[in-house]
Order: structure tokens, then C-alpha cells, then sequence
């Protein structure tokens, strides 16, 4: 088993990140140590993140990081789409997806878009790649629950989150790694924290190969 972590760290590519340690002194009969606390502080869309459809209040759906089902983040099967597109080259469209696609149908709950190849999805200019319409009708047909994706909006905010989580979608925005992905088929774990009333929070995001 190969594991790949899709995973960007709290403080890239976001300057929120602060994190405040502070020694704490132990004694007791038998020992004497320091003991190291952290208070942190963070923006929602720290590191790799994701979003429940509740981050846009009209497509709330109720379900917030404690409520969301935890086997549907748990070893999910998914496909992985791999592009190699360009600087500025626009919209990603349904047809552009299904002809990339190495399985036959979209039949898993996760799909996993690696637009860019081998760039990172802060190594193109923002938004000058981006799904298209077509292509979020084509994924919420197929029935997909979860997107992870290095690409999402454009610039012109045609409505791509607001059509997938009206059809309870939820994305993971800013993962990384996913040129390392070579199988059209994974496994996927999504480990956000257990935050009540979060509906937009990082998260931790594990592939495995096998």
C-alpha cells in the first residue's frame, strides 16, 4: 500500500497561520519536566481545507464538521482525472473531463481533479482555470459527493460551488501532491476536526494507492 498526503501545511500559502507555545512546569515526587502548550490561530481556509455545502448560506444543508457522516469521509473510493493545463488556458468543460477519465464510467463517490499537472494550484494565475458549468452538471449527474480539485471558480463566479453544493456537495480546496496520484483509482480519507457549527475548516486529506 502506497499512502500520498494531498495535504498543504497550515502556514503555506496563508498568513494567517500564528501558532503561541508556552512552557508549563511539572513536578511531582518522582519527576520534573516542561511541558509544552499551544494556542493557535488560524483562518478556515488555512492549508488544504474543506467546504460542506453550509458555507454558502443559501445551499445549507444542516450538516456542519460534527454532523457530516463520518463514513463518508472514511476510505472513500475515488477517480482520479489527471489534466496538464496551462497558464490562463480557461475553462475545464465536462467533455475535457470525461475524455481524460481512465475508467469507463464516474461511478465513485470522490472525484479527485489534477487540472494542472505538475504545478501547484497557487503556481498558475488565480481563477484562470476553472470548471465550467457543464462539467459540475456532468459530476453532480453522476452522483459525486465529494470533489478534491486544484481548480474550482473563475473569476466571473459563474455559480460552480453554488450549483455543487445545491446537489450536497462538498469540495476540498488547496490540495497538493496530486501529480503523485498514477492509478485511475484510490482510496480517500479526509480528516477534518470535529468543530461544531463549522461548515469551512482545514483539513487532513490521505490517498491510498494500492
Amino acid at each position: 500500500m502506497n499512502l500520498i498526503d494531498l495535504t498543504l501545511n497550515l502556514d503555506d500559502a496563508d498568513d494567517s497561520y500564528s501558532i503561541l507555545s508556552t512552557p508549563v512546569p511539572l513536578k511531582s515526587f518522582d519527576a520534573e519536566y516542561t511541558a509544552v502548550i499551544h494556542d493557535f490561530s488560524f483562518s478556515s481556509m488555512a492549508g488544504t481545507y474543506i467546504d460542506f455545502p453550509g458555507h454558502i448560506k443559501e445551499t445549507d444543508n444542516g450538516l456542519d464538521a460534527v454532523s457530516y457522516p463520518i463514513e463518508k469521509l472514511y476510505r472513500r473510493k475515488a477517480t482520479v482525472i489527471r489534466l496538464d493545463r496551462d497558464n490562463g488556458s480557461g475553462g475545464v468543460t465536462a467533455g475535457a473531463l470525461q475524455s481524460a477519465m481512465r475508467t469507463d464510467k464516474l461511478e465513485t463517490p470522490v472525484l479527485i481533479i489534477n487540472a494542472l499537472g505538475d504545478k501547484r494550484f497557487d503556481e498558475v494565475d488565480w481563477r484562470t482555470v476553472y470548471l465550467t458549468l457543464d462539467a459540475v452538471e456532468w459530476m453532480c449527474e453522476a452522483g459525486i459527493e465529494i470533489i478534491v480539485s486544484d481548480i474550482y471558480e473563475s473569476n466571473a463566479f459563474e455559480g460552480v460551488f453554488l450549483n455543487l453544493f445545491k446537489h450536497d456537495v462538498s469540495t476540498v480546496c488547496f490540495p497538493v501532491n496530486l501529480s503523485e496520484l498514477r492509478e485511475p483509482t484510490c482510496e480517500v480519507s479526509i480528516f477534518p476536526l470535529k468543530s461544531p457549527k463549522a461548515v469551512q475548516l482545514p483539513c487532513r486529506v490521505i490517498v491510498e494507492n494500492f
